[in-house]
């Protein structure tokens, strides 16, 4: 287990206010020297501990691209690994595929012992997102896993997003794309 000294934690907690801040602006808000928070960010972000993101919102606040979206969970039979799974996601990096057209986040999990995926898939309606799984997703699925690789699938309709990421609250605290100034950083969370 890696613990933060109370520097990093002020850059982390810095740096999930607002990911684009410099380091000389780290150092001038939270009293650290300029070359301090560009060493500890750097070993953070080497270490693995700091990740960023963008994301382009295509639900109905944002482009409107896909309004609706469902929380799918996929049991598969007994014998499929999680290996072979990632191994299916190795192959495509480069090329857009169905599954990053359609799949906005995806995990692999386990339940009762049998090897899971779950992933929220998002269309332009309900119909969508039920034609794009099944005339996409699902075929892919049993094409690299075998056509009885799926045991059972359980979906949910998600209606709206409330938190992410731990301590991003999009209809509350975030602003222009980052954390709203005011926001308190006593209530950012790094462990």
């Amino acid at each position: 287990m890696r613990t933060l000294d109370t520097q990093e934690l002020k850059i982390a907690k810095g740096l999930i206010r607002n990911p684009r801040l410099s380091d000389n602006r780290l150092g001038e808000e939270y009293n650290i020297p300029v070359r301090t928070v560009s060493r500890k960010r750097a070993r953070m972000e080497g270490e693995g501990l700091l990740r960023y993101f963008a994301e382009v919102d295509m639900s109905v606040t944002g482009t409107g691209a896909f309004p609706c979206s469902h929380l799918y969970v996929l049991r598969f039979k007994v014998g499929i690994t999680a290996r072979h799974l990632f191994e299916e996601v190795s192959h495509e990096p480069n090329v857009v595929t169905a599954f990053t057209e359609s799949i906005y986040e995806s995990h692999v999990a386990e339940i009762d012992g049998r090897l899971a995926l779950v992933m929220i898939v998002e269309g332009t309606s309900d119909a969508d997102i039920v034609e794009r799984f099944h005339e996409q997703i699902v075929p892919s699925l049993r094409k690299n896993h075998g056509e009885d690789s799926i045991e059972d699938i359980t979906t949910v309709r998600l209606l709206s997003r409330v938190r992410m990421l731990r301590n991003y609250l999009p209809t509350v605290n975030m602003e222009k794309g980052t954390m709203k100034a005011d926001w308190d950083t006593g209530s950012i969370y790094v462990a």
